[in-house]
């Protein structure tokens, strides 16, 4: 009888438990077998990484086209991981996939574009690409939402109250975060800095490379370079006042979210 007097009080612990970020507890290790429509205008081959093998030391001033062509960090580019190479590293010189115009979007001063099946994002203004970068968006099971949307508060230094980092206590760092959409339920969709493991793999938010996160909270790298979360950032708040907290933004960049996640 004793087992199930202790099983409410099992319960309840159970679910005050802190619920870890299951993007990084989830592996995919073949990122040759997650497709992109982009893949079929560039000849590739499937290459697994090696012991001591890193990106810098494998393809040069290459390196980071190759992590944006397979939409990973270079955190999770470890041994054991097999990527697609191009057979000419010149095909993807500066990579992305996006459209270089989109018409829909010649009226806005600023505009985001989110391609869920390409699993990348476009920066617009008046219609003309600025700049684009690889994300992590949501699974099936945790799907980012699809539509038009409007960028409506920021916080360079937000943190999840749902998830914690991987286990710890410490809550899930969303930096650099642009509020885009907030459901029925309340819960809020933000495009933030996060790492890319190479595969959709968030609770629905837009995840961008944050270097400066994984340094301090993963220790990697020693040499922050990514950081595509701080560079949308701040192109979408502008000049607007940022004090460091939860902001609400007027007239902020419009957000399209179209396509559907490769897994």
């Amino acid at each position: 009888m004793g087992i199930f007097r202790l099983l409410p009080l099992l319960m309840l612990l159970v679910t005050a438990m802190p619920q870890s970020a299951r993007g990084e507890t989830r592996k995919i290790y073949n990122l040759c077998k997650i497709p992109h429509p982009s893949d079929l205008a560039t000849p590739w081959d499937c290459r697994m990484i090696r012991s001591r093998e890193t990106v810098e030391q494998l393809f040069g001033d290459r390196w980071l086209d190759i992590l944006r062509f397979n939409r990973i960090d270079r955190r999770h580019l470890n041994a054991g991981v097999s990527i697609k190479v191009p057979r000419n590293l010149d095909d993807i010189a500066g990579f992305s996939p996006l459209p270089e115009s989109y018409p829909d979007a010649a009226m806005d001063e600023k505009f985001i574009l989110v391609d869920l099946s390409e699993q990348f994002l476009g920066a617009y203004e008046f219609g003309e690409l600025v700049f684009s970068f690889p994300i992590a968006s949501g699974n099936r099971k945790n799907r980012t939402p699809v539509g038009d949307f409007q960028v409506t508060a920021f916080n360079r230094r937000h943190e999840s109250t749902l998830y914690k980092i991987e286990k710890t206590l410490i809550p899930y760092p969303m930096h650099y975060g642009l509020r885009f959409f907030v459901n029925q339920a309340g819960v809020a969709f933000w495009i933030h800095g996060r790492d890319l493991p190479g595969f959709p793999g968030s609770h629905g938010c837009v995840g961008l490379y944050d270097e400066e996160m994984q340094q301090k909270f993963y220790r990697y790298s020693r040499d922050p370079k990514l950081q595509d979360s701080r560079t949308l950032y701040e192109w979408a708040i502008g000049s607007a006042e940022d004090s460091g907290e939860f902001t609400r933004l007027k007239h902020g960049p419009k957000v399209r979210v179209i396509g559907r996640s490769p897994l």
